[in-house]
């Protein structure tokens, strides 16, 4: 859809939960065909993240997930209008306000779950604090021209992380209050290294970058993600800061790995990143069991 702007138009143009219906649908009965090796390499990742479930089980949360993968890339063009209670409800909203509010630099941590980019807009949408998000641009450029045309209308000021980023990142986290949200579950050499599932995989990548700014800067590391309740609508799931004023690097990156861990398996069905890694390869099977 990013690829062909009469599709991307079309989803602005209709309303947004039409949009979103008819990007799953085109997502599960046209793209997916089309799709078989990345098909496969998720159904492979999830019967191990999944043994829990019987294999027509596991077919339907596919087929739920390529509806997801649609509805989100529809969701694009809509992103401004779903910003709203009626999209989006946060659990414990007194508790996430209060996060919000506290004093000092942030560092928001969340992975490929639900709908990524809706997650940035509410969160810049629900506090004053100076937003920065860090993104990997698309290898093709007109994708990614169209999609950074359609973030700046609610993602506010973004950063590549190539060249200097870590440089620029860290003269804004010594802003007053400011935050950075950073999507930690990229893909390096054909896996996703982040979360672990219990992989004997040392800290790297995002997280790693994540841990050595917030260390930098004293910033509080707090991770959250959304997942889709129905149509587009989602609840805000967010873990309790965590200061690396009294915690370790090690202790802040196992419970964002816990939390984030669990929300990749407990929500397969909305997890991006299924399709763009191997557990089946030697050293990256998991190794925790999942817990329910």
């Amino acid at each position: 859809m990013l690829s062909n702007p009469f599709l991307f138009t079309l989803m602005r143009v209709l309303p947004a939960r039409s949009a979103s219906w008819l990007g799953g649908w085109l997502s599960a009965h046209v793209a997916r065909p089309r799709m078989k090796l990345r098909d496969a390499r998720a159904r492979a990742n999830l019967a191990l993240l999944r043994p829990d479930l019987d294999e027509a089980a596991r077919e339907t949360m596919l087929t739920r997930r390529w509806r997801n993968i649609g509805r989100t890339l529809a969701e694009l063009a809509n992103v401004d209008r779903l910003v709203s209670p009626h999209h989006v409800r946060v659990l414990d909203p007194a508790g996430y306000q209060a996060v919000l509010d506290l004093p000092g630099p942030m560092i928001f941590l969340t992975t490929h779950i639900g709908n990524w980019d809706l997650m940035a807009a509410h969160l810049k949408a629900a506090t004053d604090r100076p937003p920065l998000g860090v993104y990997d641009p698309p290898d093709d450029p007109k994708i990614a021209a169209q999609l950074k045309k359609a973030r700046q209308s609610y993602m506010g000021e973004a950063i590549t992380g190539s060249g200097g980023a870590a440089r620029g990142i860290l003269r804004h986290l010594a802003k007053d209050r400011a935050m950075l949200y950073i999507l930690i579950d990229e893909r390096r050499d054909h896996q996703v290294w982040f979360p672990r599932f219990g992989r004997d995989h040392p800290l790297s990548g995002n997280m790693s970058v994540a841990l050595r700014l917030a260390r930098k800067s004293g910033a509080r590391v707090t991770p959250f993600y959304l997942t889709r309740t129905s149509g587009p609508h989602f609840d805000l799931h967010w873990h309790p800061p965590l200061d690396p004023a009294t915690l370790t690097d090690d202790a802040i990156g196992a419970a964002a790995d816990a939390f984030l861990g669990q929300a990749c398996i407990t929500h397969a069905d909305e997890w991006l990143a299924l399709h763009d890694m191997d557990l089946t390869q030697p050293g990256h099977a998991p190794t925790a069991p999942p817990v329910m």
